[in-house]
């Protein structure tokens, strides 16, 4: 303990930029939780598309949809979301899936549905790569 004492006398302009970021990344996860409401997990994902036939919806651009993505999942990206939005209006009453490669593009776009009617449509924290780390099936079809 007395060496770390020792590193941040030494060092306090270190100290500033690590108390900095560590403000920085609280902050960014207050707004997060804040201004996204509630995020799915993978596997409180896979409940809600197993028990009430959730519609998944994945907002990366079409090259990365093409490469991989969630079994039954159409691709509408971000920045065509809100013009496309009339094709999925069949499916305000079912909860929607909304997800990207990491969560905050999903965020937004989930508050966009959520905007235009869709009572539950709910990010996926962590987005694609949370779901491959969950060792989750993914497709290319």
């Amino acid at each position: 303990m007395d060496q770390y004492l020792q590193f941040a006398n030494a060092h306090p302009l270190l100290m500033v930029v690590l108390a900095a970021a560590f403000l920085a990344i609280v902050a960014n996860e207050v707004h997060g939780n804040l201004t996204a409401g509630k995020k799915l997990s993978a596997p409180e994902a896979v409940r809600l598309i197993n028990d009430r036939d959730a519609r998944v919806i994945d907002v990366r651009p079409v090259a990365d949809f093409k490469k991989a993505h969630l079994l039954g999942a159409i691709n509408i990206p971000s920045d065509k979301l809100k013009a496309r939005i009339g094709e999925i209006e069949k499916d305000k009453a079912k909860p929607v899936i909304v997800y990207c490669a990491l969560g905050g593009t999903a965020s937004e776009a989930a508050k966009t549905l959520r905007a235009n009617g869709f009572a539950e449509a709910l990010p996926l924290r962590g987005g694609l790569n949370a779901w491959l780390a969950a060792s989750l099936p993914v497709t290319a079809k």
